[in-house]
């Protein structure tokens, strides 16, 4: 088990620096940060001494050796538009996206197992025909236009909800939340359900799909042989098999669903990390935008290699093939 463990971690580290020097060739090619930062009348001595003071004048190997090791740092340099450490940006904006994706992904996993269970089991009801059915508007919609339904319903027609921003928040330490307070709770539900929707409808799909294939195998049939009641049959073998590759779908969705709020904390103002690389974008913030890029990799491979070792502590039989490849 240690061994597997140290692979993944290696490949992990691996995965990390190809990532990083795609980060730091793509964005060399964003366009030019000096426009961003002055005027059009600037004169042409204060832009080259600009350039110098952020280093954009040494040749490219040096850049890209200070931006990795201040990467493996934390140190991603200083915002062209911010005039602030990008880390502390980061750090900033972090709770915000980290909130949602949690709110999110919660959301999506009870309610997905929920429904997949239910309209596996009570397949030909009417209610589990209406989940199919709404699984499918919810795979189909864009993300961005069930925030906007959403706010039309909520926010301008009916008055109930926040159409932006987070609400009130509480800081516990360096941390924000808006968990502790009802103006907080009440921003957070229409981009939760949003940005969860595709996730709810995906897994809700997959473990319907997953349940019907494993009520159909040899051990279920004699374990209604042996006589064993429909609700241990059901929940204590069948949805058990069922979870091993939800949990690979929903780890890695949680790295997805970071990764893709930016449309969602657009679209409602969100002020979280996924806005900030928006911001960052228009007016070519490179270190922001690499960053970003190298914190969402992160987060992907930590989250997948978490997800490696939960796999081996779901299923015996990977647990058994894990320790005779150490």
């Amino acid at each position: 088990m240690l061994a597997f463990t140290v692979r993944r971690a290696i490949q992990a580290i691996g995965v990390m620096i190809a990532v990083g020097i795609i980060a730091f060739s793509m964005f060399r090619f964003a366009g030019d940060p000096v426009n961003q930062m002055v005027s059009i009348d600037t004169p042409a001595a204060e832009r080259a001494a600009i350039r110098e003071q952020l280093g954009l004048n040494d040749p490219i190997p040096v850049q890209f050796v200070r931006y990795f090791a201040g990467a493996a740092q934390f140190n991603f340099g200083i915002s062209y538009q911010f005039r602030q450490p990008v880390a502390t940006l980061l750090k900033e904006r972090m709770p915000a996206t980290l909130e949602l994706a949690t709110v999110a992904t919660i959301l999506a996993i009870v309610f997905g197992i929920l429904t997949g269970v239910y309209s596996a089991l009570r397949r030909d009801s009417i209610p589990a025909k209406i989940l199919q059915a709404v699984s499918l508007i919810g795979i189909s919609l864009p993300t961005f236009l069930i925030g906007i339904l959403l706010i039309y319903l909520f926010a301008v027609t009916l008055g109930w909800l926040p159409s932006f921003g987070r609400g009130q928040v509480v800081r516990i330490g360096w941390w924000t939340t808006g968990l502790l307070t009802v103006s907080g709770l009440k921003a957070l539900i229409m981009p939760s359900v949003t940005l969860g929707l595709f996730q709810m409808t995906l897994i809700m799909r997959l473990v319907r799909a997953e349940m019907l294939e494993v009520l159909r195998t040899d051990y279920i049939r004699f374990a209604r042989a042996r006589g064993l009641t429909t609700r241990a049959i059901h929940f204590g073998h069948a949805l058990r098999n069922t979870l091993v590759p939800v949990i690979t779908v929903a780890g890695l969705q949680f790295g997805s669903v970071i990764a893709f709020a930016i449309i969602t904390e657009t679209v409602f103002q969100w002020p979280g990390m996924g806005l900030l690389f928006v911001q960052a974008v228009q007016n070519v913030d490179i270190p922001i935008m690499a960053a970003y890029l190298l914190m969402v990799s992160l987060i992907f491979v930590t989250i997948n290699l978490a997800v490696d070792i939960l796999y081996t502590v779901v299923d015996p039989r990977l647990r058994a093939t894990v320790s005779r490849a150490g």
